[in-house]
């Protein structure tokens, strides 16, 4: 998986990539590396060397106005990785404010391109030290430096073999420098460059060639003991540069090098890691100033980690109509802020949206989630819902159970008493009056909160209360049904005084008596968000895991909602 996403955010590649054809159409030396696939798609070999060094020469001529050149037996640098690091250096040096004169940095080993300073110098005017071991790298960055009149902000010198800093600053006694980079050589000799017993066996082979002179590549001991010599030098140099930085090519490397950072007693370090195509590289800085300000390391998170996506289920046109058809035939509410069901233009996609989504809060009503809108995009309608309990398992044992309830409550010669269902003595009789209208939700303060055919029971084994239309002036938010499941609802005079307090006015209903919101509850199984948005003719619900315990209970409980819409459209009215 490309990791261009998590590029710096500074990055001009980050979320434009480099445009092969047009840059194959503008510049002929790169035309004719690349290839077109069957599908129109322009590509690159990046196991040729030669297309590889095409691909950079030309990203630095149309993207800074740079014109190189790079033997094919050297180092050929990728664009986007080198301005990872100039972007991470410039946050380092960041704090240091703008009056103190031009930054000051020095390149170890800076190779035949000598991309670095050539990009530090061009991007933000920084003078460089660039130093190179190598003949044909030190003759080629001289080159480069001159043919791009950069001499009077990059020097270039040549210097010993095996000399890092001390030696290069000799007779740069009286310069402090705000930083130096580089990057090491990886490897430690040619089976471990080659990948011998050094790659791990289920990583997919490198994507691109691995060019590079033998100081370039391969150094005693490797990358680890490169760096570890830079470290030596900085404590001897300590505040002649105010920070040191190494790129590393392994993620190994790291904890040993921070390890002996602090052995020597240094305490402002911090690293940061470098994405570019399917290649990750990392990077240490460390500083003897106190006055510094260190950048957090990233995340400990994968920033890669792929974006979860929603449970998807659609809501066809002819379902939505028969929901419709049943929620036309709702008496109108007495109750000017209750809402319609059907209050946007019926057949108009809003009106769709609406008419799927009050279902589903009547479902999550019964089934005791709290749940409240939330606010949403055009043409979509939002709920976000906290799972306390897991109320939706078991949903067919439980209206098998309260359809026996039912039937024995209505058969000839029951022993029960007037008005009351067997297995419960608080249920009025009107329960099963009003189970006439079981499929028709009643509209409320902020959805529908009447009982469905799919009405689950209680935890006690009674029936969830269950208004009728003898009750619409009752305006209930759908938030508060948590106080609903054993309150008896009844419009006789005669009922005492504990069952008429049970019973929420609109004004309690609204000021106190409803559970947490939503989004405070301590306790919960998970939380998510519904999104009801028109897709065509038809109706598409996206559930978001938003965060919880477990997501297969939202995977249950979207099922439960998907079958309790095709169930109550094609149940008898």
């Amino acid at each position: 998986m490309a990791l261009n996403k998590s590029m710096h955010p500074r990055n001009r590649y980050k979320d434009k990539p480099p445009d092969f054809a047009y840059l194959a159409s503008k510049y002929p030396e790169f035309q004719q590396h690349v290839q077109t696939n069957l599908s129109g798609r322009v590509t690159l070999n990046f196991k040729d060397p030669e297309a590889v060094r095409a691909l950079t020469c030309t990203l630095l001529k149309e993207d800074f106005g740079l014109s190189i050149q790079i033997p094919l037996e050297r180092l050929i640098p990728t664009v986007p990785l080198r301005l990872n690091y100039i972007h991470w250096v410039e946050d380092l040096i960041s704090d240091q404010g703008t009056g103190q004169g031009p930054r000051r940095g020095i390149d170890i080993g800076t190779g035949a391109s000598c991309i670095y300073p050539l990009l530090g110098a061009t991007m933000n005017g920084w003078y460089f030290l660039a130093t190179e071991v190598d003949d044909i790298c030190f003759n080629y960055a001289t080159k480069n430096v001159e043919q791009n009149n950069l001499s009077d902000l990059i020097k270039v010198v040549k210097v010993p073999q095996k000399t890092l800093l001390m030696d290069a600053l000799k007779e740069e006694s009286s310069i402090i420098y705000d930083f130096c980079m580089c990057n090491p050589p990886f490897f430690a000799n040619q089976l471990e460059a080659k990948g011998v017993n050094s790659r791990n066996a289920r990583r997919p082979p490198p994507s691109s060639v691995n060019t590079g002179g033998e100081t370039e590549i391969m150094a005693e001991g490797g990358e680890l003991e490169f760096v570890k010599r830079i470290i030596h030098d900085s404590l001897q140099l300590k505040q002649r540069l105010r920070w040191y930085s190494c790129m590393l090519g392994k993620k190994c490397s790291l904890t040993p090098l921070k390890e002996e950072l602090r052995k020597q007693g240094v305490s402002k370090v911090t690293h940061t890691e470098f994405y570019q195509g399917r290649t990750m590289r990392w990077a240490l800085a460390w500083s003897f100033y106190d006055d510094v300000s260190v950048p957090s390391p990233p995340s400990k998170k994968r920033k890669t980690e792929k974006a979860r996506k929603p449970l998807v289920f659609t809501v066809l046109q002819p379902t939505v109509r028969e929901l419709q058809i049943k929620a036309s035939s709702l008496p109108s509410s007495s109750s000017s802020s209750s809402p319609s069901p059907t209050s946007p233009t019926v057949g108009s996609k809003s009106s769709d949206v609406h008419t799927v989504t009050v279902w589903m809060e009547k479902t999550l009503s019964d089934l005791r989630v709290l749940h409240k809108r939330v606010p949403s995009g055009d043409a979509e309608l939002s709920i976000f819902l906290t799972a306390v309990e897991n109320t939706w398992v078991h949903m067919r044992q439980r209206r098998r159970e309260h359809n026996r309830q039912q039937n024995r409550s209505l058969s000839p010669g029951t022993s029960s008493p007037p008005g009351t269902a067997p297995g419960s003595d608080t249920q009025p009789a009107t329960a099963a009056h009003g189970a006439e209208k079981k499929n028709i939700p009643q509209p409320s303060g902020e959805g529908l909160q009447s009982a469905t055919g799919d009405n689950k029971q209680g935890s006690n084994g009674q029936e969830a209360g269950a208004p009728g239309g003898d009750h619409e002036g009752l305006d209930v938010s759908m938030e508060s049904t948590g106080t609903q499941e054993e309150v008896p609802v009844t419009p006789e005079a005669g009922r005492s005084t504990q069952e008429a307090s049970a019973v929420p006015s609109s004004k309690e209903a609204t000021a106190g008596l409803r559970p947490e919101s939503p989004g405070r509850v301590q306790s919960f199984l998970f939380k998510s968000l519904l999104n009801v948005k028109a897709q065509e003719a038809d109706v598409l619900v996206e559930m978001h895991w938003v965060e919880g315990q477990s997501k297969d209970l939202m995977n249950q409980l979207c099922t439960c909602l998907k079958n309790t819409l095709l169930r109550t459209a094609s149940s008898p009215p």
